[in-house]
């Protein structure tokens, strides 16, 4: 999304609480700039947080064949949450720590389900190493080993690997009214969310966000909700923003998450992500 705010160069309010341990960001729209660059004060202070002692997670709907951009500042860890929450990966080994699959049984009954609902929807899947997409389905993006076939045939092709996504787009639908109604058709069988600005819906298992697998991952470091700081801009980081004990939207959120948190910060190209960062760090000093 475009920003369209721009804030003095002070650090932003940080909420009264336990110290903050653990910083959970999404990528596009909110840590990246428009041209899906990281400014040199967002790695300082990713940099300065490493210091401190406070892990800073990417939580994204990326696959992580798409995380070289933030690749080298993952920092000690080096783990990210990609597709959102499905699959947790180490950037520096390229391996899958862990994974939360998308049954096909259930991607299939979504595809009937969302054709019937929405004529002209068209689908991809996307595995834990490949995407694939049917014929009517707009790839800009694909990669040479992509392969195009009907989503029945994708969805029972190489099984070896968990299905992290099935992802459902439209040529002409209004995206939020297209989420609500995949949410009331077939919302018993998968997670439905949206990060994009056209009418494109990704669709995890049932149970699988953002915000389940980053609380797993903060379980495992013996890390409460209370002790996070969550920044995010769209539907998709909504779970995260609730579960966490501190939440900020950049200023160029989509109205949903700016509806939902109480805390702001500036948008994407002003550093946003990197003013949040600064003010925790200055009231751990």
């Amino acid at each position: 999304m475009t920003s369209t705010y721009r804030t003095p160069a002070t650090p932003e309010p940080h909420a009264v609480g336990p110290a903050p341990r653990l910083i959970a960001t999404d990528l596009d729209g909110t840590l990246l700039r428009d041209d899906k660059t990281v400014s040199d004060r967002t790695i300082a202070a990713l940099v300065a947080a490493e210091e401190a002692g406070v892990e800073v997670f990417f939580v994204t709907g990326r696959p992580a064949r798409w995380m070289s951009v933030v690749a080298e500042h993952v920092a000690g860890h080096a783990t990210a949450i990609c597709a959102n929450g499905a699959g947790v990966y180490d950037l520096r080994r390229n391996v899958l720590l862990a994974a939360y699959p998308l049954a096909e049984a259930d991607a299939l009954t979504v595809v009937g389900t969302l054709r019937a609902a929405v004529p002209g929807t068209a689908f991809a899947v996307e595995r834990t190493h490949g995407f694939h997409y049917e014929p009517g389905y707009s790839a800009p993006w694909a990669e040479p080993d992509s392969m195009v076939a009907p989503v029945e045939e994708l969805l029972v092709a190489d099984p070896a690997q968990p299905l992290l996504k099935l992802l459902a787009k439209h040529p002409s639908a209004d995206p939020d009214e297209f989420l609500a109604t995949a949410r009331a058709a077939a919302g018993e069988h998968a997670e439905f969310t949206r990060s994009s600005p056209s009418a494109l819906l990704e669709i995890s298992g049932v149970g699988v966000s953002k915000a389940t697998t980053l609380a797993r991952c903060c379980a495992e470091r013996g890390i409460t909700a209370a002790e996070v700081v969550a920044i995010g801009d769209m539907p998709n980081d909504l779970e995260m923003l609730g579960w966490a004990g501190t939440s900020y939207a950049v200023a160029n959120a989509h109205p949903d998450v700016l509806a939902a948190t109480t805390l702001r910060t500036a948008a994407n190209e002003d550093d946003g992500v990197a003013r949040v960062i600064e003010s925790v760090l200055a009231a751990r000093a």
